[in-house]
C-alpha cells in the first residue's frame, strides 16, 4: 500500500483574518498537487471562512492547530472537537512541541485530545520529537517512544490508522537549523519500527510520517527522498503561498 503523502502547513499564531483569506485563496487557486494531500492549520478564527474558501477544492484539507479533550462546559477561551467539525475543520495539530513547552501539555491530557478528535472524525496530526538536550543525550528515540506511549499507542489498531505522526526535532524549529535527511530517515524509521512492534507491519506502512523542523523549498526534495519520510509539517514557509506549493511539489 502507497503511504499518503501529506504537506501540512501550521500558520501558528500568525495572519489577520483578511491575511490568512487571502493566503487560503492563493494556495486554493494553484492546488491541487498531483498525488499530495495539501492541509492548512489556521488560527480558530480563520477557520469558517477558509472553509468556505477550500470547498470543492481538490486535494486541499482544513486544519485546526489544538482543541480541548472535553466535549463542552464551562472553559471560557477554549474550542471543542465538535465545534470545528462543525466549522468544516477535517484535521486537528495535537501535541506540538510549542503545546508542550508553553502550556504544559503532557502525555495524558494529549491521549484525552486524541480520543476527542478521533470521536468526532478529526483526524490527529499528532506531534513527538526531543529538543536540543535530549538529542545530545542520545536518548532521543526513548524520548519519543514515551510520547507515543502515553499519548497515542492506547489506540486499537483501526484507531491508530486514522492519525498521522508528525515528527518535530525540536533544536530545528525556528532555529534555522534543520535534521540532516540521514537524522530524519533515522527517527522516521525507530518511529515506523515502534508502530510495527505495536500493531504490526501492515499498519506501520500505512502510516504517515511528516517531518516537521525547518522545511523549506530549498531543502525538501532531499527531505522527501528518504524512505520513511512521507511529508511534512511546515511553519514558517507555509506562511508564502509559492514556498508552501513548492515544498509540496518536491517529491
Amino acid at each position: 500500500m502507497k503511504r499518503q503523502q501529506i504537506v501540512a502547513g501550521n500558520w501558528k499564531m500568525n495572519n489577520d483574518l483578511a491575511e490568512g483569506k487571502a493566503l487560503a485563496e492563493a494556495v486554493a487557486a494553484q492546488a491541487p498537487v498531483a498525488g499530495v494531500t495539501l492541509v492548512l492549520g489556521t488560527p480558530y478564527i480563520h477557520l469558517s471562512a477558509v472553509a468556505d474558501i477550500l470547498d470543492g477544492a481538490a486535494g486541499i484539507h482544513l486544519s485546526a492547530q489544538n482543541c480541548h479533550q472535553e466535549e463542552s462546559g464551562a472553559y471560557t477561551g477554549e474550542i471543542s472537537a465538535s465545534m470545528l467539525k462543525s466549522v468544516g475543520a477535517e484535521y486537528v495539530i495535537l501535541g506540538h512541541s510549542e503545546r508542550r513547552e508553553y502550556f504544559g501539555e503532557d502525555e495524558a491530557l494529549l491521549a484525552a485530545k486524541v480520543d476527542k478528535a478521533l470521536e468526532h472524525g478529526l483526524i490527529p496530526i499528532f506531534c513527538c520529537g526531543e529538543k536540543l538536550d535530549i538529542r545530545e543525550a542520545g536518548t532521543h528515540v526513548e524520548l519519543v517512544q514515551k510520547q507515543l506511549a502515553g499519548s497515542v499507542f492506547h489506540l486499537s489498531a483501526e484507531d491508530f490508522g486514522k492519525i498521522v505522526i508528525a515528527y518535530e526535532p525540536v533544536w530545528a524549529i525556528g532555529t534555522g537549523r534543520t535534521a540532516s535527511p540521514e537524522q530524519a530517515q533515522e527517527m522516521h524509521a525507530a518511529i515506523r519500527k515502534m508502530i510495527a512492534d505495536k500493531y504490526g507491519a501492515e499498519v506501520a506502512e500505512a502510516t504517515s510520517i511528516l517531518y516537521g523542523g525547518s522545511c523549506k523549498p530549498s531543502n525538501a526534495e532531499e527531505l522527501f527522498s528518504q524512505p520513511d519520510v512521507d511529508g511534512g509539517l511546515i511553519g514558517g514557509a507555509s506562511l508564502k503561498a509559492e514556498d508552501f506549493l513548492a515544498i509540496a511539489g518536491s517529491f
